[in-house]
């Protein structure tokens, strides 16, 4: 009989396509694996497409901030612990790989309860919330910072990078340039935002565009119901809201990547050596963007721009400067040699494995 693992995560893709990455390479070491996620959060879309089982429970979100959900919200955990814990029950797996997110507290918790090796995975360079109700139960601890180590308890740290989907780095120029009726001789910059999209680069890079398009072509993958319908004749300006299969073709096509500085973004930019310009999100949240964009800045793998410094005139300097210098930032992205993260994982996968 085949052993079997749960994965776990949720609230963005960065907490879901580390896991993804890691499934064909599970099944080849014989793993069934089962995904417990949030009833309806972009989990459950991400994961539908890979025909493994999918187990939605009660989820509360964790904040640091006053909200009078935070009087409901524990009353929703302790129900998703519950149901956690009936379906442990039932699944009976080996081990549990958490990719961190409010979800996946009440599946590690309830996995640990029951005796069941936990691996967390944590991608920014100071955990979150989530993640540190975890860590005193976790098995391991892996991460994606050197800097991170450091503030992780001995023994359980493991630096091993984040776990990047092979197929991204299979696009097919050809069939981006087609889906997105763009010419091959001008280049091309990608736009992405996070799985939500990012409001204020939207607005900026519309306001941008008439600059911009003398000398780019603009893919813009701009968020859930964040298409500007108004723009969508505009001759080398294509939006979408996101991609699934295709996005691995627009990665081979773009010459520039402008994004967000979520750490699994970030991860995939660099092993695709893809010269980028990050706008690290400021407002409501914890700060972990601003560490990792100046991490991979100091690195020399980006430059790094803050949103509350943005207007349309130094987003169109700044996009001129990387493309002028593309050249230096994909010699460091060369010479960093990016993490062997998936073999390192499940090594300790099958080391902790019941």
């Amino acid at each position: 009989m085949g052993k079997k693992i749960i994965l776990t995560g949720g609230g963005t893709a960065g907490h879901v396509t580390p896991n993804i990455a890691l499934l064909p390479f599970l099944k080849e070491e014989g793993y069934e694996a089962s995904y417990i996620g949030s009833y309806d959060g972009i989990e459950k879309r991400l994961i539908e497409d890979f025909e493994i089982p999918y187990y939605g429970i009660s989820t509360g979100k964790f904040r640091r901030y006053f909200d009078l959900k935070n009087f409901s919200d524990p009353f929703r955990v302790m129900k998703g612990y519950r149901q956690a814990l009936q379906l442990l029950k039932e699944i009976q797996p080996q081990i549990v790989f958490s990719k961190g997110g409010f979800v996946s507290v009440p599946v590690v918790r309830a996995a640990a309860s029951l005796k069941i090796p936990c691996i967390i995975h944590e991608s920014d360079m100071t955990p979150g919330l989530a993640n540190k109700l975890c860590i005193p139960v976790a098995t391991k601890v892996c991460c994606n910072f050197p800097e991170t180590l450091k503030g992780l308890p001995e023994g359980k740290a493991v630096l091993t990078g984040s776990p990047i989907r092979q197929e991204l780095t299979k696009g097919n120029k050809l069939a981006a340039l087609e889906l997105c009726s763009f010419s091959a001789n001008k280049p091309v910059i990608m736009i992405i935002g996070g799985s939500q999209g990012a409001t204020s680069i939207n607005i900026m890079v519309r306001e941008a565009l008439p600059k911009l398009l003398e000398k780019f072509q603009v893919v813009h993958i701009c968020g859930k119901d964040k298409v500007d319908n108004l723009m969508l004749s505009v001759p080398g300006y294509k939006q979408f809201e996101y991609l699934k299969s295709e996005l691995k073709d627009v990665f081979a096509m773009a010459d520039l990547v402008v994004s967000r500085a979520g750490a699994n973004a970030i991860c995939e930019i660099l092993a695709l050596k893809k010269p980028n310009l990050l706008i690290p999100l400021q407002a409501g949240s914890r700060g972990d963007q601003i560490l990792n964009g100046r991490s991979f800045e100091e690195q020399g793998f980006s430059i790094v721009l803050r949103e509350d410094y943005l207007d349309c005139d130094i987003l169109t300097e700044k996009i001129c400067e990387l493309y002028e210098n593309r050249h230096l930032y994909i010699e460091k992205m060369n010479a960093s040699g990016q993490m062997n993260s998936i073999p390192t994982i499940m090594q300790l996968i099958k080391e902790y494995s019941l």
